[in-house]
């Protein structure tokens, strides 16, 4: 009787579907990135706010997005900006446009992309314009912009639409001349990226 349990076991155990692995895979900040995320930590801190979390799941959204912006070119479509995502990777295309109408494609990009169960808010800076096409984003120009536009400020402060919302996860991407900071509520299970 015990040959034919062991028997049955090694055999359930043999045509058993592979248990999914819960190892994740860490994503590394550059050096540009992480002084992205120290100056806008220096910033929140110099307007009383708290250091958000440097969240693994989203700066691979924000990596992957301003890898996107930058081969894809998703904001040169009609009226798109740089929110927006091309159909050219494992993702929901959509263009951006001012009125938000595609923010809930925006919002949802880090559950498409990670473990990361919370949406995802981002600012971006940059164009695909030609006339920048040579031109490479600085963490401090990245910053520089976002003070001067009140609504990205916004969400970097907590202020106005964006007061109630307690930023538990920030992930940063700098690619050549693009820049995205995404927020979310919720703490990243995956934890910090590799620097």
């Amino acid at each position: 009787m015990f040959g034919i349990k062991l028997l049955f076991s090694i055999l359930l155990f043999a045509t058993s579907p592979a248990i999914k692995s819960n190892e994740v895979t860490k994503t590394t900040v550059t050096t540009e990135e992480y002084k992205l995320y120290e100056l806008i930590t220096e910033y929140r801190k110099a307007n009383g706010l708290k250091q958000i979390p440097l969240s693994n799941s989203l700066t691979l959204v924000a990596q992957t997005h301003c890898k996107d912006l930058v081969e894809n070119k998703p904001d040169l479509g009609q009226n798109c900006n740089a929110h927006s995502w091309s159909d050219q990777g494992a993702w929901t295309s959509c263009c951006y446009t001012a009125d938000h109408r595609a923010s809930n494609c925006m919002w949802k990009k880090p559950q498409e992309l990670t473990s990361y169960q919370g949406y995802g808010f981002e600012i971006a800076a940059g164009s695909s314009q030609t006339e920048f096409n040579d031109f490479v984003m600085s963490p401090q120009y990245a910053l520089s912009m976002w003070k001067k536009s009140i609504h990205h400020n916004n969400v970097i402060l907590n202020r106005a639409l964006w007061r109630s919302s307690n930023w538990n996860a920030i992930g940063v991407g700098i690619h050549k001349g693009f820049a995205c900071v995404w927020f979310g509520k919720e703490t990243d299970p995956e934890g910090e990226p590799n620097r």
